[in-house]
């Protein structure tokens, strides 16, 4: 999750497996899960600030 910080210096990381960033100039939030061994990243949840606050940042799977 270091290197996803180092190079997405403004992405918050919410445990050890997901993280999430701002896009679109902060008006969107995205989440994304991480599997570091196969380094494959999955989309979790797209929405903006009020989609993002009704949902669990840390169970959501939207797709």
């Amino acid at each position: 999750m270091q290197d996803v910080v180092a190079a997405y210096p403004t992405a918050k990381v919410l445990n050890g497996e997901r993280a999430r960033f701002e896009i679109r100039g902060g008006s969107y939030r995205l989440i994304v899960a991480f599997y570091f061994p196969h380094q494959i990243a999955f989309v979790k949840f797209i929405g903006t600030h009020a989609e993002y606050d009704a949902v669990d940042a840390l169970t959501v799977d939207q797709f």
